[in-house]
């Protein structure tokens, strides 16, 4: 029976459990799991997800991860094949690390995005792990303060109180109250994920790529026919990959539209993503410029 494909859209937060194969233990020593969160930190910055809390424990974890554009599936099938590959690597060993498909259970965020946290950081108290709460591979220590990866606590922390003095106390107190069964329906119903991408749908505005390429070329005093030209001056070829970097990211024009709209190959619009904002300082720029020009007007 084919698998049902994940539900994406952007804002949806899912409690991820991977499990090693045959249950056995993937994470047992310090190395493995310094690793994997080597591994989370560095896609976490490319695909720009949040990740509120995680739990490593031997043999599985947790992540408490919430998307931006890019969907679960591909985060996450990159994690763990670039972990598999390592730790085969090292090991000196072939097949199969984690179960074949991680779970992954779509959130409802307003209701349970806490207690879903401190599920996660009270693992290694109910696993009758020694330091408990204390656990160096749970983001529990992050939440109080102390040097951790990758957490964005801050949201979270907001939830307890205003008062920023205030919060990592109200924290620990709620981390420390008994749990019941506030998580027993925490996942989204099927009539609610319809009814949040439908009203999703309603309330998003898509910019034209009409729109895009007449901003663009306006803000660099340039015309139509000069960015289809075949002239690869530096001004027009940066000019070339903002239009592309805002379209892939504002519209579903596909490639082909895009390459046809401004006369470059197809293959160099595959290649142009947002990496390059990372690594162009004037492509950024301007990139973050078009968007202040069309903002008010075209972005929801």
């Amino acid at each position: 029976m084919a698998r049902k494909p994940r539900i994406h859209y952007e804002g949806a937060l899912y409690h991820v459990i991977v499990i090693g194969n045959n249950r056995s233990n993937i994470f047992e020593e310090k190395s493995n799991k310094e690793e994997y969160l080597r591994i989370i930190k560095k896609y976490k910055e490319k695909y720009n997800f949040k990740l509120y809390a995680y739990c490593i424990m031997d043999n599985h974890a947790h992540l408490l991860i919430e998307i931006n554009k890019v969907p679960l599936s591909k985060i996450m099938q990159v994690i763990q094949q670039v972990y598999t590959q390592r730790y085969n690597r090292a090991y000196k060993r072939t097949g199969h690390v984690f179960e074949q498909r991680y779970k992954a259970i779509i959130c409802d965020k307003d209701r349970y995005l806490l207690a879903l946290i401190r599920y996660i950081h009270m693992n290694p108290v109910k696993a009758g792990i020694a330091e408990g709460l204390e656990y160096e591979w749970s983001s529990h220590n992050k939440y109080l303060g102390k040097k951790g990866y990758i957490i964005d606590c801050e949201f979270p922390l907001s939830l307890f109180s205003d008062n920023r003095n205030q919060r990592r106390k109200i924290y620990v107190e709620y981390i420390g109250e008994k749990e019941n069964d506030e998580l027993e329906n925490y996942e989204l119903s099927t009539e609610e994920i319809e009814k949040y991408l439908k009203n999703e749908e309603e309330n998003s505005v898509q910019i034209g790529l009409d729109e895009i390429i007449d901003k663009t070329i306006e803000y660099l005093d340039m015309s139509k026919t000069m960015l289809k030209s075949r002239n690869r001056s530096k001004k027009i070829s940066m000019t070339r990959r903002v239009v592309i970097l805002l379209a892939k990211n504002y519209t579903k024009k596909s490639s082909v539209a895009i390459s046809d709209a401004i006369g470059v190959t197809k293959s160099l619009v595959s290649k142009v993503n947002n990496d390059l904002l990372k690594e162009n300082e004037e492509i950024y720029k301007v990139y973050n410029e078009i968007i202040k020009k069309i903002n008010s007007t075209f972005l929801p």
